[in-house]
């Protein structure tokens, strides 16, 4: 099969960059040395571009999460420049078609079933048919006057943000150089392999609590050093959650700002994927890893049966306690806002408290019964 053409400037500028800067960047610092000014410019222009890139380029303008205010956006847009990782516009069209073709070598731009190297960075080093630019899918965002600016001025503001703003704080401390060195060209390279890190580690590596319908998996590891975008099972999952760490312990700095943001007005009108809707998630997948174990131990029939029993049973109680927690919530921001105290009100908190003892017990029957699938020795018990 013939290869695709070779995008000369970006691969100038992926060889380049890496190459410079394991030599330049040890050989500054060997004879002239760094000092804590400019390794915490290093750090804040890492953080900048890596949360311009997951908070606003993936969450705020591919998923539509949440809605920012204009100010926060040009920050984004700023700090994505300076990621070099292509404008709003480019950027987003392409994940969106990632997501609808996951996986799909043909139509997927950076699918992971074409391998570790082609997910990560190969796929912007040629003029691959899959990764040509098409923006019928982000019709959304020619509306938006910030995308367009930025699209429009792209060349003049990766230029400012990378060379002229490392320049600038380097200028200020009294080295130009070693601002270009850690907060340009350190900085650049990190940052960028950082995100293509979510491309194709996090398609490769990692666990599938919630689906097993693409690639994508969640790594705590990943999420550490990626600000939260490591938990990629989830995501592809619930696309729509402006969390990818779901659970208030998952390490999610991304979220954590969105969050944050909207406590001053910054952030609104944040999506949250429904918390039943994550339980039958997770309960499907182990339903279906249990079986799958059945059939390869050869497991007996009783316990199918009964794994088969105690998983429409889990469903069922799970359905209740969703409505019977909606219920609840509704009721207690009526009683909030009318000021109410009914015996109805009372009933229903009962019965959702009913509900939820009734969901955990037979949550820790159904560990309790995947345990024993996976260890045959325990199905004496």
């Amino acid at each position: 099969m013939e290869k695709a053409p070779i995008n000369w400037t970006n691969m100038l500028l992926f060889s380049l960059t890496p190459a410079f800067a394991v030599i330049l960047v040890p050989l500054y610092g060997f004879f002239y040395g760094y000092d804590l000014y400019e390794w915490l410019v290093f750090i804040l222009l890492m953080g900048f571009c890596g949360m311009s890139i997951t908070a606003g380029y993936h969450r705020l303008w591919s998923h539509k999460t949440y809605k920012a205010h204009p100010l926060l956006r040009l920050i984004f847009a700023l700090g994505g420049a300076c990621a070099l990782q292509n404008d709003v516009l480019t950027w987003a069209s392409a994940h969106r078609r990632h997501h609808q073709f996951v996986d799909d070598n043909e139509h997927d731009p950076y699918s992971a079933g074409r391998g570790f190297w082609f997910s990560h960075i190969g796929w912007i080093l040629r003029n691959y048919e899959s990764g040509k630019d098409d923006y019928s899918n982000a019709k959304d965002l020619q509306q938006d006057p910030i995308v367009l600016w930025q699209h429009k001025h792209y060349l003049s503001l990766l230029l400012l943000m990378n060379i002229g703003l490392p320049a600038f704080l380097g200028f200020i401390h009294g080295d130009i150089i070693a601002g270009i060195l850690l907060g340009g060209l350190l900085r650049l390279v990190l940052s960028q392999h950082v995100t293509y890190l979510i491309n194709s580690i996090a398609h490769m590596w990692g666990r599938q609590p919630y689906s097993k319908s693409s690639s994508a998996r969640d790594s705590s590891l990943l999420a550490f050093i990626t600000y939260g975008e490591g938990y990629h099972n989830y995501h592809h999952t619930f696309q729509w959650d402006y969390r990818n760490g779901v659970k208030w312990w998952h390490f999610d700095p991304t979220k954590w700002m969105i969050r944050l943001f909207s406590f001053v007005g910054l952030t609104r009108d944040l999506k949250r994927c429904n918390l039943a809707q994550i339980e039958k998630a997770k309960l499907e997948i182990q339903y279906q890893n249990a079986s799958e174990k059945c059939e390869l131990f050869n497991i007996p029939e009783k316990w199918r049966s009964r794994l088969e029993i105690e998983y429409e049973q889990l469903l069922n109680t799970l359905q209740l306690w969703s409505e019977h927690r909606q219920a609840w919530y509704e009721a207690k921001g009526k009683q909030i806002q009318e000021s109410l105290n009914s015996l109805d009100q009372l009933q229903l908190k009962d019965g959702y408290r009913e509900i939820q003892y009734r969901l955990k017990a037979q949550k820790r029957r159904w560990q309790h019964l995947l345990r024993s699938i996976a260890q045959p020795s325990l199905q004496t018990i």
